[in-house]
């Protein structure tokens, strides 16, 4: 048997090494170039912040390698309640920075707790599912798994920050699909979302999915009650989007949710649509191969809000332009299918579910991230993985692709607890 120190998997660390630098070229640009003179002096310091930032990171990654598989297992319960003890302090005794009230202070150290809350949330449903012996998923078991993935979200609802919340949502087909759960009931958890984006671009076309897919779940199974399911969680969506959306959401938020569909609109691009617009000129004008690093128009106008978090990746569009944009999400590929093949090879079901987990979020966060970047999807509010500026973020995803590696490395010892 080789020593769990040659198990090592450098490539994964040279993707995320990657990726962290390209995250620290696109800040650079938009705080040392001639933007620098129109932002804020704190705002100037966010490449010098992500630098120690990502130092602070690689120091976690090697102390998670030095960990032994026991302390993950014996601590992933203890780390998912000390989350939520940190969340519900939020709430209590949090500091407020864009309407959000999502950070603890500890001295000069701002820590975004709803971060952390991904690691622990993600460990603590691994442990629950690494201690169940090896059968099909029954309903009791798929709900407690809801519930611990359901309580952290609430509470960061609580906080006012509904794109981290989202997350979390989005986790639970993702954990439960790798938990055992049966096809035809997993397919019946992500109908709502397809049923919801659907409502909100084509009214008709979410009422036509959810007659469709309830005929599709009957002609499948001929199962009254999971057609029946079907059906309530399909088009109860579209009628709950549909109500919303006509009777109970403000103006204001109607046109939040609305303008990705077209926000170049009159009565959105000026405000609602305003982010997107800017974004896409960015990306649109940086052609196949951008104009250049800190050459940018709109980046270096400060055209793009928030363009060093949550649009950074307009900078990579405008600057290094198609090619580079496929570049990176080349890098974010690769990362993904090696932390997905290192989860399969661990076989024990608390390492392929702490896989499946880290890749889920950095799966969520590319999708939304990039999909609000170029008006697929709503302003929802979340960085891109690595390469947003945000040191809570950065140390949180280093931290679960660290417990990936650590436990692929002493694969070997997950046998002894558990299966």
């Amino acid at each position: 048997m080789r020593n769990w120190y040659n198990n090592l998997d450098f490539l994964s660390i040279l993707l995320w090494a990657t990726l962290a630098g390209v995250g620290l070229v696109a800040i650079y640009s938009t705080t040392h170039g001639p933007a620098a003179e129109l932002l804020l002096s704190g705002v100037r310091r966010n490449f010098d912040r992500q630098l120690v930032w990502l130092a602070v990171s690689g120091a976690v990654l090697i102390v998670a390698l030095l960990l032994p598989v026991r302390f993950y297992q014996v601590s992933a319960f203890p780390i998912y309640i000390g989350t939520i003890l940190l969340l519900i302090a939020v709430l209590l005794f949090g500091r407020e920075i864009n309407g959000a009230k999502s950070w603890l202070m500890f001295g000069p150290i701002q820590l975004q707790v709803s971060e952390m809350a991904k690691v622990g949330t993600v460990l603590g449903v691994a442990q629950l599912v690494g201690i169940r012996r090896p059968k099909s998923m029954g309903i009791q078991f798929a709900l407690l798994v809801v519930a611990m993935i359901l309580l952290p979200a609430l509470l960061i609802l609580l906080q006012n920050d509904a794109g981290t919340a989202l997350v979390f949502f989005a986790l639970i087909p993702i954990a439960l699909f790798w938990s055992g759960l049966e096809l035809d009931l997993l397919m019946i958890m992500i109908a709502p979302a397809l049923a919801a984006y659907l409502a909100i671009v084509y009214r008709p076309g979410a009422i036509a999915f959810a007659v469709l897919f309830t005929a599709f779940m009957y002609l499948r199974t001929r199962d009254r009650k999971l057609t029946s399911l079907a059906g309530l969680f399909s088009g109860g969506t579209v009628l709950v989007a549909s109500l919303a959306l006509t009777r109970i959401l403000q103006p204001y938020q109607i046109a939040r949710i609305l303008s990705f569909t077209d926000p170049g609109a009159l009565q959105y691009r000026d405000n609602a649509g305003f982010h997107q617009v800017q974004s896409m000129a960015a990306i649109g004008s940086g052609s196949w191969f951008g104009k250049g690093f800190m050459q940018g128009t709109q980046t270096q106008g400060n055209y793009v809000p928030e363009q060093s978090t949550d649009f950074v990746f307009s900078v990579i569009g405008e600057e290094f332009g198609f090619f580079g944009s496929l570049f990176v999400m080349l890098l974010f590929l690769g990362l993904l299918v090696r932390l997905t093949v290192l989860g399969s090879r661990m076989k024990h079901p608390f390492g392929v579910m702490i896989a499946s987990g880290a890749v889920g979020v950095y799966l969520i966060h590319i999708f939304i991230n990039v999909g609000m970047a170029t008006a697929i999807l709503p302003v929802i509010g979340i960085p891109l993985p690595l390469l947003s500026y945000g040191g809570s973020a950065l140390l949180a995803n280093t931290a679960l692709m660290a417990i990936v590696l650590s436990l692929y490395m002493r694969r070997d010892e997950l046998s002894i607890y558990g299966y």
